[in-house]
């Protein structure tokens, strides 16, 4: 049985006549008749009993104009979904996101565009570091991410430029900085405080940027002196309130300023971060497709 056999039914059914039925679907009426008939005929029973006024539902007929309707009603829900869906509208993204990238900038921007636009297609937002990101990617566990990128990336990967920060001091605030001339965000040398006590992250956290870091260190003649090693940048920061020691930082965090932290910039050291969109380079579901649009056009606006 196939769907038309169901919509010539109701129609007959809805109208008590195959003529007034043919004439409003645009259909002949001997197809009708020979559908209704074959109908009939593969489930066994009447539908339809034929009287001189027309044609009248028998009870078995009208149990099953119910569950004809609801059938067609359902498929057409579907449709529809399936519609929405194939739009990039409606739907299910997963994406990864360091955690700095989403306090300020482009980033919080871009979220909050694609949900005024497409309502309905829910995001589930993941804080992983980059390399974490990386790898849920390769393995199908994130359909995209805000990542800080080092190096060339996969070629199954692609990648949207947003924006490049840099690194900047964050030191306790009880601590008194080299020339401190009292303004919110003085300017340092990394050379001035290379005998402080540091606190970073452990090269395996993400071996390229941990290895830039040390490289521009020493290339000023630096070696930092690392007091401790934590996973994370909050956890970073919280032993610099502390006073444990200071630490080099992306200036993202300059977006959610710690109260016992204090920030400053470096007149001898430059470690361009570059924040990215990335995403799988192939096979794009239509809700990122949608979502990736978006990001395209926060990134050309002035």
């Amino acid at each position: 049985m196939e769907l038309r056999h169901l919509r010539y039914f109701i129609a007959v059914a809805e109208h008590e006549s195959i003529r007034l039925a043919a004439e409003h679907i645009h259909v002949t009426q001997p197809a009708i008749s020979r559908q209704i008939h074959d109908m009939e005929e593969e489930l066994g029973f009447p539908l339809f009993s034929r009287t001189p006024r027309g044609l009248k539902l028998t009870t078995a007929g009208q149990a099953y104009l119910r569950e004809a309707r609801a059938a067609l009603a359902r498929l057409d829900v579907a449709a529809r979904a399936a519609q929405r869906i194939s739009a990039g509208v409606q739907g299910y993204l997963r994406l990864g996101f360091v955690e700095n990238s989403g306090w300020d900038g482009i980033v919080p921007h871009v979220f909050r565009r694609f949900q005024a636009e497409v309502p309905d297609v829910r995001i589930e937002l993941v804080p992983m570091n980059t390399p974490q990101q990386l790898d849920a990617l390769r393995d199908g566990m994130l359909d995209g991410g805000f990542i800080y990128q080092y190096g060339p990336l996969d070629s199954s990967l692609a990648a949207l430029p947003l924006a490049t920060n840099n690194v900047v001091l964050a030191a306790p605030h009880a601590w008194t900085l080299p020339g401190d001339d009292g303004s919110r965000h003085p300017t340092v040398t990394l050379r001035d405080i290379a005998d402080w006590p540091f606190i970073t992250f452990p090269r395996a956290v993400y071996p390229l940027y941990y290895d830039r870091l040390i490289g521009a260190c020493q290339a000023l003649g630096v070696t930092l002196d690392v007091v401790q090693e934590v996973s994370t940048e909050a956890a970073v920061l919280s032993l610099v309130c502390a006073g444990i020691g200071a630490a080099i930082v992306n200036s993202a965090n300059l977006g959610r300023p710690p109260a016992l932290v204090r920030f400053a910039s470096f007149s001898d050291l430059a470690i361009p971060m570059p924040l990215v969109f990335v995403h799988p380079a192939n096979a794009l579901e239509p809700a990122l497709a949608r979502f990736i649009e978006t990001v395209r056009v926060m990134i050309a606006m002035p």
